[in-house]
């Protein structure tokens, strides 16, 4: 029986920030790390977070962007979760509001697919594409449709108030390293340092829901 699982990429499998990993790499951390703060702190709108990001990076090669998220801190075993996902004939997707430039690189590790904020360095505000918390709920939900996988047999697995909407859409959630708004969404939560821990949860939370899908067809 195959299934879905569903990614947030910061805070989830990467500590931190995309966009604060990439800086630290191209020499502008402190620049860039004051932005993302503002931003949390809900002192700068998403367009404005962009505004003032973006120009940090116009020097940025892909051989950059490559050093960039090599060197990144990715939290333990994400590659081995992938490689799992896919030997049992299931399906992983990445949806995060950071560039899909940094987030599309992750099928190099074998995520099935990714999907970010269409932004870069050379773009002009009218050609950006922002994901947000909504487009998390659609994808998801296009993806199941597509693969003809029900809900019962997807899992997310998130950190923020970017993952409240997909949280309470779906019954299969893992808060990451959680923020206190998602965890009362959460159906189990796990703290640490290592995906795969969090990942067990998630395959646990899939065979009750098999369990009980089961039960109820009897």
């Amino acid at each position: 029986m195959t299934g879905l699982h569903v990614f947030d990429m910061d805070g989830t499998l990467l500590h931190g920030a995309a966009s604060v990993e990439l800086s630290r790499h191209l020499g502008t951390f402190d620049e860039a790390n004051a932005i993302e703060a503002g931003w949390v702190r809900g002192e700068i709108t998403e367009t404005g977070f962009w505004e003032q990001m973006l120009p940090l990076w116009s020097t940025a090669t892909e051989s950059d962007i490559d050093e960039a998220f090599d060197n990144a801190g990715w939290i333990a075993g994400v590659r081995e979760v992938f490689a799992d996902i896919d030997r049992r004939g299931e399906h992983s997707i990445v949806i995060s509001q950071s560039p899909h430039f940094f987030v599309g690189r992750l099928r190099g590790w074998g995520a099935h697919r990714t999907f970010g904020s269409l932004v870069g360095p050379h773009m002009s505000p009218d050609q950006w594409s922002l994901l947000t918390a909504r487009h998390k709920v659609d994808i998801t939900r296009s993806v199941l449709a597509e693969l003809g996988v029900c809900e019962s047999r997807c899992v997310a697995y998130g950190d923020s108030t970017s993952d409240v909407l997909l949280f309470e859409h779906l019954h299969n959630t893992v808060g990451v390293n959680c923020q206190e708004s998602l965890r009362s969404s959460a159906a189990v939560v796990y703290d640490g340092d290592d995906i795969r821990a969090a990942y067990t949860l998630g395959r646990s939370l899939l065979e009750q829901s098999t369990t009980i899908r089961s039960e109820s067809v009897s």
